[in-house]
């Protein structure tokens, strides 16, 4: 209630974010990305999990609440490391649901190409320290890890996600758990917990930095990417605080999303997914293991801005802090993934030491999951969630507080492509040079500063589209377009003044305005170099024939020495059987 108060405060202020008039010359950046964090998994943007060091920086800056990423995790991080989109970087998708037909193909190579400039390359050549810790997820290779993308010292995790407390893979498709240290593959130490080491090793970076040397320090977490995992004493907090179930919890944050001002009084809220289990239907055993599952979910988030709260302390003690600008937000949705529905999958567990099960939820081996259900009432008030182009995907929190700004909120739109463009902007960078490709974001300065109440104009569309998944903005309409395992395939417009949680289709009330914005996306995915997905093409079984493929390329030698073990046994009991046979009868 306290947050919601403070949120309230913050709605209620009327002066603009003024910049001070002797800002600091070239400031630090501190950028922190939340993985798979929903729009109101905050706590000052209404969640449940106690943020407090997030919540001070936002009360402190400025609070975003139009603002779109894409629908999965590398296209962000492309995006917001290049202002430009995720097509022109090279990664217009993630590899785990790459169809063979676009392997190699320009902008789907899943790595930076040549003449991608990050902000780490931008801000390198202007004198400043480049460091990362946390999830990378922007090639595979050592070439491709972030000491080849402009970053001094880099401490980067290749994959999608890995376990949070050991040094190994969470699923199939990754044989381990990659990790590099400036482009040489490496281990993790014994004592690991994710969050507390991605912010240790930043520390230590920091160390052997020159103070008066500016400094960007790139923060990608883990948190709170499965295996959803915390420690015991953080998720003992929240004991309880899901036992209403995915329904009501639905219910209130979409309730709270009215009272904050996320959207308006009286907006619809979409339905949950016509697959989506009653909570009523679950047995007693299995309502209390899934309310434990999103205890730790809370806890995680929690754990997460804890060490955010040492790394603030640390900066305040070196005395940095009153001269560094902080980007806090999310890459996507929640996700949505369950760890119980495949055979595959179930068998890998067992052979890695996991488990799904309630006993030790979240600790060492302990393989976390919230599943459809809760990502869906976590995704409130936005329909959907990871993976989809609906308002649950890619509408996320954002928060920039640095130098000069003023507490304040701002409703205008703004695209995760606009991150890297606003920080060149407020350090005053010259331009990129011309054998670079083109950033296609801009500046939010003009709102940070009050100059302007938007950057878009109402006729500017702004589009998002990966493996599929896509939308456009332009005015007051969206179209989205959803692909299977959840959605048709089919494009459906949408009022977002009136109907933010996308739950009435207008394309037949309003057939001029989808035909304006089909022509405005077909004009973007020509533009970009979108590539039409497969005919039958589904995300989900994508992953199933990619890491099944993975496997049996890591193991068939394996398989076939198995296999003929097992011919040559077989053959050999057919031939003792032969001559048992054969001596019995003689």
């Amino acid at each position: 209630m306290i947050r919601v108060a403070l949120l309230a405060v913050l709605c209620l202020l009327s002066g603009r974010g003024l910049l001070a008039e002797t800002p600091v010359d070239r400031p630090n950046i501190v950028i922190i990305m939340a993985d798979d964090a929903a729009l109101m998994d905050f706590g000052i943007y209404g969640g449940e999990a106690e943020t407090p060091n997030i919540d001070a920086l936002a009360e402190t800056g400025v609070m975003f609440t139009q603002y779109r990423t894409s629908p999965l995790c590398s296209p962000t991080r492309a995006m917001l490391l290049t202002g430009m989109d995720n097509h022109l970087t090279g990664v217009a998708t993630i590899p785990e649901v790459l169809p063979k037909d676009h392997v190699g193909q320009p902008g789907y190579s899943m790595a930076f190409e040549p003449g991608v400039l990050t902000l780490a390359d931008r801000l390198r050549a202007l004198g400043y320290r480049t460091l990362m810790s946390g999830k990378w997820h922007l090639g595979e290779e050592a070439s491709e890890m972030p000491q080849a993308h402009g970053f001094d010292r880099s401490f980067a995790l290749a994959a999608s996600g890995a376990d949070n407390w050991e040094d190994k893979s969470y699923m199939p498709y990754y044989v381990d758990a990659p990790w590099f240290e400036d482009g040489v593959e490496t281990s993790l130490p014994e004592d690991f917990y994710s969050s507390r080491f991605i912010v240790d090793k930043m520390i230590s970076y920091l160390e052997a930095t020159d103070p008066e040397q500016p400094f960007l320090a790139y923060l990608p977490f883990q948190a709170i990417h499965i295996p959803v995992q915390a420690p015991a004493e953080i998720t003992a907090k929240y004991k309880g605080r899901y036992d209403d179930g995915w329904h009501m919890l639905r219910q209130a944050r979409h309730q709270r999303a009215q009272a904050l001002g996320l959207v308006a009084e009286g907006t619809p809220l979409a339905p949950m997914p016509d697959t989506a289990r009653d909570w009523h239907g679950l047995s007693d055993e299995e309502r209390s293991v899934y309310a434990a599952r999103m205890e730790v979910n809370a806890a995680m988030m929690d754990a997460m801005d804890q060490h955010i709260g040492r790394f603030v302390a640390y900066l305040r003690d070196r005395g940095e802090l009153e001269k560094t600008v902080f980007v806090i937000t999310s890459d996507n949705g929640p996700e949505p993934s369950r760890g119980d529905q495949s055979a595959l999958l179930t068998f890998w567990m067992k052979l890695n030491g996991y488990h799904i099960d309630g006993e030790g939820i979240g600790e060492v081996g302990s393989w976390g999951f919230i599943g459809p259900e809760w990502a869906t009432a976590a995704a409130a008030p936005g329909a959907l969630f990871k993976f989809y182009a609906t308002e649950g995907g890619i509408r996320a929190p954002l928060i920039i507080s640095g130098p000069g700004l003023s507490p304040r909120r701002v409703d205008a739109a703004a695209m995760v492509t606009d991150i890297t463009p606003t920080l060149l902007d407020w350090i005053g960078a010259p331009p990129a040079p011309e054998t670079s490709r083109p950033i296609t974001g801009r500046s939010l300065m003009p709102l940070l500063t009050g100059a302007a109440d938007a950057v878009y104009a109402p006729d500017e569309p702004r589009a998002i589209e990966v493996s599929g998944n896509a939308a456009l903005y332009l005015g007051d309409y969206k179209i989205t377009r959803s692909i299977p395992p959840v959605g048709d395939g089919q494009w459906r417009l949408f009022n977002m003044v009136d109907d933010p949680g996308e739950t009435r289709d207008l394309s037949a009330e309003a057939p001029e305005a989808l035909a304006e914005l089909l022509v405005a996306y077909d004009q973007y995915a020509e533009e970009m170099g979108v590539l039409e997905m497969p005919a039958g093409y589904d995300s989900t079984r994508q992953i199933m024939l990619n890491m099944t493929d993975r496997m049996w390329k890591r193991y068939r030698v394996w398989i076939g020495l198995i296999a003929l073990v097992l011919i040559a046994g077989l053959f050999g009991l057919v031939r003792l059987g032969v001559g048992l046979v054969r001596r019995s009868r003689g």
